[in-house]
């Protein structure tokens, strides 16, 4: 039984990297040919700057959880807050207010997400964590 739940996790970990090589591979595609679609029409704009910034998190998510077997919270935490800012950049200016304020609280809310998360591995609050919280 110990021999198969070891084969099982072994797989199941192999499996984990090779879809996480396809993310990779797929992002990296995107952001090239989001670079190739830019030049195509000579513009520039900020949410074509803030989709390259989600695909470059999205990478650094992927490297990082090649190296560590882990994803580290705060990375999709980024890739949210970007997210959002480009959703309210693109919308219509037409649009009804309130909306915005509904963004921008969640916005602040993964911001506060963020703030916390640093907190808590602070020796500045006297938290002592177990080696698997680290």
């Amino acid at each position: 039984m110990i021999l198969v739940n070891i084969i099982m996790v072994a797989f199941f970990r192999k499996l984990q990297l090779v879809f996480a090589s396809v993310i990779l591979i797929a992002t990296s595609i995107a952001f090239v040919l989001e670079i190739k679609h830019m030049v195509e029409i000579r513009d520039v704009n900020l949410p074509d700057l803030l989709l390259l910034f989600i695909y470059l998190e999205v990478i650094g998510m992927v490297t990082s959880y090649w190296r560590t077997q882990t994803i580290r919270l705060t990375y999709p935490l980024f890739i949210a807050i970007t997210a959002l800012s480009r959703l309210i950049i693109l919308q219509k200016k037409d649009i009804d207010p309130s909306t915005l304020v509904y963004e921008a609280g969640a916005i602040l809310l993964l911001a506060i997400a963020i703030v916390i998360l640093k907190f808590r591995r602070s020796k500045f609050l006297g938290i002592k964590l177990d080696k698997d919280e680290l």
